[in-house]
C-alpha cells in the first residue's frame, strides 16, 4: 500500500517570485516544490496534532531533568552557553515555535518522532503560506488543510508581548508591570528581527515573523546580525533605537561554538535583565538530538519514541545522526548486522552521534519517502511533508497536504 497523492497544477515561478520567494529550484534545475498534494485524513491530522502537543511536554520534562541534573556535556552544549541556557529556563522565557520531524502518521505507519528542530527551524513559509497558495491557485478549499501557523504565531507574540510573562530590563523603573501599555516609546514592547545577509530564504522567514508580530502589537525592525549594537546593560541597538527583544534567526549552537564574544554578551544581557533573545537558548537542549536519549531513558517504550542510545543498538537497524546537524548531513543508516546502507555527507562530522532505532519512511508508488513536519507554536499548528530518499537531504521537496 502506498499513499495517496492527488496531482495539481504546479505554481508558476513568478508567481512564487511575487511572494518573495526566489528558493523555487534546486541547484540541479529541478523544482523545490512537488506539483502534488498528499492526501492525510481528519483522522491523521488530529494523531498529527495530538503527538506534538504530548511530545512537548516531553521535551519540557526532558529539558528539566537534564538542567537538574548537570548534563550539558552529554547533550554537546558549548560550555559558554549554559548560563544563557539557565537563565531562560529559569525565567520562563517564551519559545516562539519549533517543527517536529515524523516518520509514519499515513500510509496506516505510527507516528514516531525522528527529531525536535526548536531553534531555527526551516520550512516555516512552505508550510504556513505556499501549501495554502497550492490550495487557493488550484481552486480547491484552502480550509481544507492543518494549518494554521500564522494565526498561531500571531497569537503566541502576543503572550510574548503579555505583561505578566515579560521581564523588564532592570533600568526600567515601572513597579505596576501589569499595566505598562503597549506603545512605541517603550524598549519593553520593541522587537528587532535579524538574519545573516546573504540568505534570501532567512530574510524572507524573519520578515513574515516580524509581520506577525507587528499584527500582535509589537514595534518591529529589521537589521542584519551584524548591523546590530548589543549592551550588556540595555540591550539591542539599531542606530539609536534600543529594542527589548531581539529575534535572530542564527543557531544557538552556531553562536557558542563560532561567536564565543557574541554568547558572552548575550549571556550578559539575559543575566542583567537588559533583554529577551527569541528562540530562547534553552532551546538548544531541544534542538541536540541527544535529548532523544534522555527521552528514552524517561520514557521507555513510549509508542511515539524511537529508542536512542549513545552507542549503537545491537541487531537492528538504526541511524548513526549528530548532535547537531541539518538537511541530512553526517547522517548514516545501518542494517541489523551494523553495515552501512545509506549515508549523506556534510559539515557535521565533529559532533558525536546518537544512534536511534530505523523507522520506515511512507512511500508513494514511485518508491519516494515522505517525512512528516509540524510546527509547533504553542500547541501544534500546521502540517507539511518532505520526499526524497530515505534520508533527508537538500535536493527533498517540499509537498503539500490537502484534507480528504
Amino acid at each position: 500500500m502506498s499513499i495517496s497523492l492527488q496531482s495539481i497544477q504546479p505554481l508558476t515561478h513568478a508567481y512564487l517570485e511575487s511572494l518573495g520567494l526566489d528558493w523555487h529550484t534546486d541547484f540541479d534545475g529541478t523544482d523545490y516544490f512537488a506539483a502534488d498534494l498528499v492526501h492525510v485524513n481528519q483522522r491523521e491530522a488530529d494523531a498529527y496534532y495530538a503527538a506534538a502537543n504530548e511530545l512537548y511536554d516531553m521535551f519540557i520534562a526532558a529539558a528539566e531533568y537534564v538542567i537538574s541534573h548537570n548534563l550539558y556535556a552529554e547533550l554537546g552544549i558549548p560550555s559558554n552557553l549554559i548560563d544563557a541556557v539557565k537563565t531562560s529556563w529559569d525565567r520562563d522565557d517564551w519559545h516562539l515555535y519549533g517543527r517536529f520531524d515524523f516518520a509514519g502518521g499515513i500510509d496506516n505507519k505510527p507516528i514516531k518522532l525522528l527529531e525536535f528542530n526548536a531553534d531555527t527551524p526551516t520550512g516555516l513559509i512552505e508550510t504556513s503560506l505556499i501549501q495554502w497558495a497550492m490550495l487557493k491557485y488550484n481552486q480547491l478549499n484552502e480550509e481544507s488543510q492543518f494549518n494554521n501557523v500564522y494565526e498561531a504565531l500571531k497569537e503566541n507574540f502576543k503572550r510574548l508581548l503579555s505583561p505578566k510573562r515579560l521581564v523588564l530590563p532592570a533600568h526600567i523603573n515601572n513597579t505596576a508591570a501589569d499595566y505598562l501599555p503597549v506603545n512605541n516609546n517603550s524598549p519593553a514592547q520593541n522587537i528587532l528581527f535579524s538574519s545573516i545577509a546573504g540568505s534570501p530564504e532567512d530574510d524572507l522567514t524573519v520578515h513574515f515573523l516580524r509581520n506577525a508580530a507587528s499584527e500582535a502589537g509589537f514595534h518591529t525592525d529589521f537589521a542584519y546580525a551584524d548591523e546590530v549594537e548589543f549592551s550588556e546593560t540595555d540591550g539591542f541597538f539599531k542606530g539609536e533605537e534600543v529594542f527589548g527583544y531581539w529575534f535572530k534567526l542564527i543557531p544557538w549552537e552556531y553562536i557558542g561554538l563560532d561567536e564565543p564574544q557574541l554568547a558572552q554578551i548575550l549571556t550578559n544581557i539575559s543575566n542583567n535583565q537588559a533583554g529577551i533573545i527569541a528562540n530562547p537558548a534553552y532551546t538548544l537542549l531541544f534542538q541536540s538530538k541527544a535529548i532523544m536519549k534522555i527521552l528514552w531513558d524517561l520514557y521507555p517504550h513510549h509508542p511515539l519514541l524511537l529508542e536512542t542510545r549513545f552507542t549503537p543498538l545491537p541487531r537492528q537497524a538504526q541511524a548513526v545522526k549528530p548532535f547537531f546537524g541539518r538537511e541530512g548531513g553526517n547522517v548514516r543508516l545501518l542494517d541489523a548486522q551494523g553495515k552501512t546502507i545509506a549515508e549523506q555527507n556534510g559539515d557535521y562530522a565533529h559532533f558525536n552521534n546518537i544512534y536511534q532505532a530505523y523507522a520506515q519512511l511512507p512511500t508513494d508508488s514511485q518508491g519516494r519517502c515522505y517525512q512528516a513536519g509540524v510546527f509547533f507554536a504553542y500547541e501544534a499548528c500546521g502540517l507539511g511533508f518532505r520526499r526524497g530518499g530515505a534520508i533527508m537531504d537538500n535536493l527533498a521537496k517540499f509537498v503539500g497536504h490537502i484534507l480528504a
